[in-house]
């Protein structure tokens, strides 16, 4: 059993790299999409990830789900409300992927999980431990620093922090799985996306009609690119630790910036730098926090399980009579 964990953690690894990786490496996806704009892009991703996801449970079977949401209007309606989050969020990071700013758009993802701690104070009432406060404040700091160099707040960053720390938020309560929740949100975006679409295509302005079969064949591959990831973080997500989970977020935002760097040519100027600097401090005390209360946990749990030993009371000697 013990060879087999070990087999399950190592596939978990695999797919947890593989599924931060190409999230990292998607800035280099979306300007293969051009001449299409942003919202052109985001229609297709949205009709494209139904058709696959579809495609995909159809194939498993799993439909039972489906009912159920329906039988649950609280549950529908928070779907309603994550698919209107996620599509803010997509529509701004392809946007800002095809104007030049992939830098940015890491920052965002760098960023939020100093959002979602926020978010856990200001409306779950979560208390935080000193080390957590720390990081929040040294983020704000990041944030102030940035928004000199910028000479505005760095507002692309925010709105992709803010909508993905609330998506995962109000994805906590719903409580579907990855697959089916991307099927749910994506079948609420179908209909306005496809009259989108299609309201491009009777202008005359549709990219997809209008640029040849490879253009279209790569705008609806956008329903791939959206979802394996997702299914291989579905993967990952049951066979490693969260602690694991939590390490293996950073590399998707690791990789944009490098890629914003690197290939993109995107300026770095001094503050610029001394506000990501800030950043990856925050980061790094909410990540020693984190695995010193792993650890601790883990800790207090084998004591608890290590039996104690029993005390037998010896036996007091009668009298002879």
């Amino acid at each position: 059993m013990a060879e087999i964990s070990r087999g399950e953690r190592r596939k978990g690894l695999v797919n947890g790299f593989a599924a931060y990786g190409m999230w990292g490496l998607v800035p280099l996806f979306w300007p293969l999409l051009k001449p299409a704009g942003a919202l052109e892009i985001l229609a297709h991703r949205m009709v494209w990830s139904l058709v696959f996801v579809a495609v995909a449970l159809a194939f498993v079977r799993r439909w039972a789900w489906a009912g159920e949401l329906l039988r649950q209007p609280r549950r529908l309606a928070l779907v309603t409300v994550a698919a209107a989050v996620i599509t803010v969020n997509w529509g701004v990071y392809i946007w800002a992927v095809n104007s030049g700013h992939v830098v940015e758009a890491s920052l965002g993802y760098f960023i939020n999980p100093l959002v979602t701690i926020a978010m856990g104070v200001l409306l779950l009432k979560e208390r935080l431990r000193p080390a957590q406060w720390t990081a929040v404040g040294v983020g704000f700091a990041a944030v102030v620093v940035l928004t000199v160099g910028y000479g505005q707040p760095p507002w692309i960053s925010l709105v992709l922090a803010f909508s993905f720390a609330t998506y995962g938020l109000v994805k906590k309560k719903v409580n579907l799985g990855g697959v089916e929740s991307l099927a749910a949100e994506t079948a609420i975006q179908f209909l306005p996306a496809l009259g989108y679409l299609l309201w491009l295509a009777g202008h005359g302005e549709s990219s997809f009609v209008n640029d040849g079969a490879g253009h279209a064949a790569l705008l609806a591959s956008t329903g791939i690119v959206t979802a394996l990831p997702l299914v291989c973080f579905g993967a990952a997500a049951i066979r490693v630790p969260l602690s694991t989970l939590g390490l293996l977020q950073y590399l998707a935002p690791v990789f944009q910036f490098l890629l914003g760097i690197l290939y993109f040519h995107e300026a770095m100027p001094a503050e610029r730098w001394a506000g990501f600097s800030l950043v990856w401090v925050a980061l790094a005390l909410l990540t020693w926090d984190a695995l010193r209360t792993a650890r601790r946990s883990a800790r207090a749990l084998a004591a608890a399980a290590v039996p104690r030993p029993v005390t037998v009371a010896a036996e007091t000697p009668r009298s002879q009579v």
